[in-house]
Formats: C-alpha cells, structure tokens, sequence
C-alpha cells in the first residue's frame, strides 16, 4: 500500500513493513509497488 507521509510517498505492506520510499511523486511509489508485486508472485524454476 502506499502511505503519504510529511517526507513524501512511501510503500508499505499490509503489516507495516517498509518496502521503499519516501518518493516524491505518488506515480514513483507506484512503479516501486509494482516491482514489489512482481517479485512476490515470480516463481523460480
């Protein structure tokens, strides 16, 4: 999820984890959700 904070953007889990940020821009932290999304579901062979 994507939380704004005084110092921008930042990227967070559903726990509460930090998981990047703090971005500017909303659109920053949604490229940095999307490559967190992309490595959660990719799967190793």
């Amino acid at each position: 999820m994507i939380v704004k904070t005084s110092k921008g953007y930042v990227v967070k889990s559903e726990k509460g984890k930090n998981l990047g940020g703090p971005y500017r821009t909303k659109e920053a932290a949604r490229r940095r959700l999307r490559q967190v999304e992309y490595f959660k579901h990719r799967k190793f062979r």
